[in-house]
């Protein structure tokens, strides 16, 4: 039988199958029943950052007027109210950490690298394996510059590092003029691993009603694509593992991901749409696959088809539908 085992971020994976921070992580019960299902690790359901830091704020307030916030005057934490989320938070990982084997990691959505860059000492405090940030910065703002957005990135990198020895990983936007220069850079920044990409809320107009609503929550199999091009282009030039994200519903999904040059892959829409069962089903049906070519291991065949393997590099950079709609009207 193939060996399904691959290493992400420097930790040992069963598999490559990761479940994608979501509702499907928020839980003991729940993340359990993941592993029993196959799955290689877990990334926890978010904490943002803004709860981090409104939290702090309102238990600052209770205690004392302190006006400057380091890491050392918080060590107030042991009298944080039952109902906290951080602590909450914390606890999850202790909890799920006694009660399963594979990976745990937290995750944090963050847009700045302020106040709340203390709290992934205390994610590491509590056991978790590594941390995942999802830096969801969207070009939108018309006074900020694309180097302004890139520092940010950096400044939470930095500030972070300094907080833990974990390892950490980021989750980014394909939103950048420079995509290949600025995820080539973050990979030099000590980061053990790159997520390509999170998935944003997509607005939609309600067409009646003329308000704007939210678009497809889950993702659809067609969205792998974006991730597939990215993972083929970089796979071999940057100094981190790779995981691939949204669109991978399918075990034919996360063949192509691997031969792009993934490390491993992240999902949720599917274990959504088809259930805790679909973890087995698209193990399967790698395993049938790597039967079928002969490949006994994925180091075999990671990356075969990148950009700096493949001998159509080209293919991985057209991005017009000329050869298929000449001619026709």
């Amino acid at each position: 039988m193939p060996n399904l085992s691959t290493k992400y971020m420097g930790l040992k994976l069963k598999n490559p199958i990761i479940i994608a921070s979501s509702g499907l992580t928020d839980s003991v019960e729940a993340i359990k029943s993941l592993e029993e299902n196959g799955a290689a690790a877990v990334v926890l359901k978010s904490l943002f950052e803004e709860e981090i830091v409104a939290e702090m704020d309102a238990q600052l307030k209770k205690m004392s007027s302190v006006s400057s916030l380091y890491p050392e005057t918080l060590d107030f934490y042991e009298e944080y109210e039952d109902d906290n989320m951080s602590m909450q938070y914390l606890e999850l990982i202790k909890n799920v950490k006694k009660q399963v084997k594979i990976p745990i990691i937290a995750s944090i959505n963050c847009v700045t690298a302020d106040q709340w860059t203390y709290f992934p000492k205390e994610i590491e405090l509590a056991g978790a394996d590594a941390l995942e940030l999802n830096l969801f910065l969207l070009p939108s703002d018309f006074n900020r510059s694309a180097d302004d957005i890139n520092k940010a990135y950096n400044e939470i990198v930095e500030k972070v590092k300094k907080q833990v020895n974990i390892p950490i990983a980021l989750k980014v936007s394909y939103y950048s003029t420079d995509l290949a220069v600025h995820l080539q850079k973050l990979s030099k920044s000590g980061i053990k691993g790159l997520v390509l990409f999170n998935k944003f809320y997509s607005p939609d107009i309600d067409l009646d009603k003329l308000e704007i609503t939210s678009g497809n929550i889950l993702s659809s199999a067609d969205d792998m694509h974006i991730s597939l091009r990215w993972i083929g282009i970089m796979a071999g030039r940057i100094k981190c593992d790779l995981a691939a994200s949204t669109g991978v519903h399918t075990g034919e999904a996360v063949i192509k991901q691997i031969l792009a040059g993934a490390n491993a892959v992240q999902v949720a829409s599917t274990i959504y749409l088809n259930g805790t069962e679909q973890i087995q089903k698209m193990l399967t049906e790698v395993q049938k696959w790597m039967d079928k070519k002969g490949f006994k291991t994925l180091d075999e065949f990671r990356g075969k088809m990148s950009q700096a393997k493949t001998n159509n590099p080209a293919a991985w950079e057209r991005v017009q539908f000329m050869k298929y709609f000449r001619g026709h009207k």
